[in-house]
């Protein structure tokens, strides 16, 4: 099974807010742009993906990840990321209805298409499924079998939503050790964590000289 990823991102002057005290606004914008970057790339480079949609109204995001081999398509809805998601999952079962379809974040640096493609793989055997993030509070990813809706109820403690709704919590039984798909990034100490981990040569240059203190 492949899977159409539709990932969300904020427009950049809005984007990772709570960056701002180890980044500063005048980086912050560029950060988030890195972070979708490299989440994109590996993304498109992953075996278990087919494409990838990204939700912005933001226009140098959009051209830049176009650039990559992600389609871009605008947040119709602006009714938030949810609402955003489930407008790109309809677009791509529109033209395609037995699409799988999974979410993703756009803040995933230190991304890597094998351990991506070992929790698609292993999310398959579900009709949705997600991947808590790092910190076992939010949601990097929610997938959906052809068939079936897709459901998103990203934002704040969005695990234990996704687990109520029905949907089956991924792990080290199912998909193994998959550290670099669950690092998001909203903090400095998510960021440091994810260089740590080897993000990508967009963060890696945007984050160039920048000191985060222990």
């Amino acid at each position: 099974m492949q899977w159409t990823l539709v990932i969300p991102l904020k427009p950049l002057a809005r984007a990772k807010s709570r960056l701002a005290a180890a980044a500063g606004d005048g980086l912050r914008p560029a950060l988030a742009l890195a972070f979708a970057q490299d989440t994109v790339a590996a993304a498109v480079a992953c075996p278990s993906v087919r494409d990838v949609v990204v939700v912005t109204d933001d226009a140098r995001a959009g051209r830049e990840l176009v650039a990559l081999g992600a389609r871009v398509v605008p947040d119709t809805p602006a009714d938030g990321l949810n609402a955003a998601l489930a407008h790109a999952a309809l677009q791509v079962r529109a033209a395609r209805p037995e699409a799988a379809v999974a979410a993703l974040n756009a803040d995933l640096p230190a991304l890597r298409p094998a351990e991506l493609a070992r929790v698609l793989d292993a999310a398959k055997h579900f009709t949705r499924a997600f991947l808590p993030d790092a910190a076992g509070i939010g949601t990097t990813l929610l997938t959906a079998v052809p068939g079936t809706e897709l459901r998103p109820q990203f934002g704040g403690a969005s695990r234990a939503r996704h687990r109520n709704s029905g949907a089956r919590e991924l792990g080290a039984a199912e998909a193994g050790a998959a550290p670099s798909v669950r690092q998001d990034v909203d903090t400095g100490d998510d960021l440091r964590t994810a260089l740590a981990l080897g993000v990508g040569p967009y963060t890696a240059a945007a984050a160039a000289g920048l000191l985060i203190a222990d």
